[in-house]
């Protein structure tokens, strides 16, 4: 077990209201917290305070499959989600990856820890982040006053879309205890082209290439000297645009993997696990595709091995390099897995950018309470 598992010794509220009480009593002591959902998305030991975990803060509030939303309390196991949804032929369009694996931990995700985060899998090139489908959100300032913004459609988020601030602000602006999600259509037939042998060089070409069609890939990732691209839909068309794809791209050879082939695949490419089980520094590097060759380059450089997900935007780098070596080649880089670094987890903001930041938290949380220093450049 490790020291960020909530299912350890912590604080762990059961309801919103003992959790507003519990975070006023720290807010009137200047006590900080260091917050948490299933404690599978950040490493937080660093951070100062007593460990509070969201997780008995559980279940769904309302599910319309006919309306396309979902309202679930942050607690909320993310596999009951997908289950119930799955359920009604629905799912989380953005693909929010389990990240236990290369983390090494036990806990259990949930649906707080997943809009905390703005946990996006492969399919955000096609969909778009997790930020694209919240619809609004309640939660606990760092006063310890309950706070909602946003609805159950689009049309009803107006004003200021604090959503947007909380999705991926990792508990520093305030405690998640409910979010509203749109859901989209589970699409029944899928297939992956995989072209193999490859350079980064060659996979980011091909993934231009495919990306600039209207073919809808939902999946560009490259791994081992493999380029992936998936394509799902309804049989007829997604065949149709499979085949439109190969003619492209030929005189490239690709294998083609069918459904259960495509099934088995992309999970495995969206929780890395080809970096699972190893110590070494994970990093977490966003780029433009064009600069994703060089980037990878230049991380392997340092001594370790680069994959790439969204069409060559992101670039995962696992081995050695202190994280002013990441930084000088990747400066928005971001540290998910430390294997032993220390230092900020985070890359640095734009001097201008910092400032608005602090302005935030010290607005949400005047007393820097909420997992201080967590984000900090």
């Amino acid at each position: 077990m490790t020291p960020d598992n909530p299912s350890g010794a912590g604080l762990s509220p059961a309801s919103e209201a003992e959790l507003a009480a519990l975070i006023a009593e720290r807010f009137a002591a200047r006590l900080p917290l260091r917050i948490a959902g299933g404690g599978t998305r950040v490493e937080t030991g660093a951070v100062p305070g007593e460990l509070m975990s969201t997780a008995a803060i559980g279940g769904v509030v309302t599910y319309e499959p006919g309306e396309m939303t979902l309202i679930a309390r942050a607690g909320t196991p993310l596999d009951q989600i997908r289950a119930m949804l799955a359920a009604e032929g629905q799912a989380l369009a953005f693909e929010p990856a389990d990240m236990r694996g290369v983390l090494g931990r036990n806990g259990t995700p949930t649906i707080g820890g997943v809009v905390a985060a703005n946990a996006s899998g492969p399919r955000r090139l096609l969909a778009g982040a997790c930020r694209d489908h919240l619809l609004g959100v309640r939660f606990v300032d760092g006063q310890g006053r309950v706070l909602k913004n946003g609805g159950r459609v689009m049309k009803n988020v107006t004003g200021l879309d604090l959503g947007k601030l909380f999705c991926g602000a990792h508990g520093t602006l305030g405690v998640l205890t409910e979010v509203a999600l749109k859901t989209l259509p589970h699409l029944p037939d899928r297939c992956t082209l995989g072209f193999h042998g490859v350079t980064v060089e060659e996979a980011v070409a091909i993934f231009s290439a495919a990306l600039a069609t209207p073919f809808e890939v939902s999946g560009a990732a490259f791994r081992d000297g493999s380029a992936w691209l998936r394509v799902e839909g309804l049989g007829p068309q997604m065949t149709y645009r499979r085949d439109r794809l190969l003619a492209l791209l030929a005189p490239r050879e690709a294998e083609v993997l069918d459904d259960a082939a495509t099934l088995a695949l992309w999970p495995e490419l969206r929780d890395l696990a080809h970096f699972a089980g190893a110590d070494a520094p994970l990093w977490r590097v966003l780029v433009k595709p064009s600069d994703a060759p060089a980037a990878a380059r230049a991380l392997q450089a340092l001594g370790g091995e680069a994959s790439l997900d969204w069409g060559g935007g992101l670039v995962w780098y696992c081995g050695p390099g202190t994280a002013q070596a990441v930084r000088q080649v990747a400066p928005h880089a971001t540290l998910v897995r430390r294997g032993g670094l220390d230092g900020p987890a985070f890359p640095p903001e734009a001097p201008a950018v910092a400032r608005l930041s602090a302005g935030l938290r010290h607005r949400f949380d005047p007393a820097g309470i909420l997992n201080p220093g967590l984000m900090d450049s």
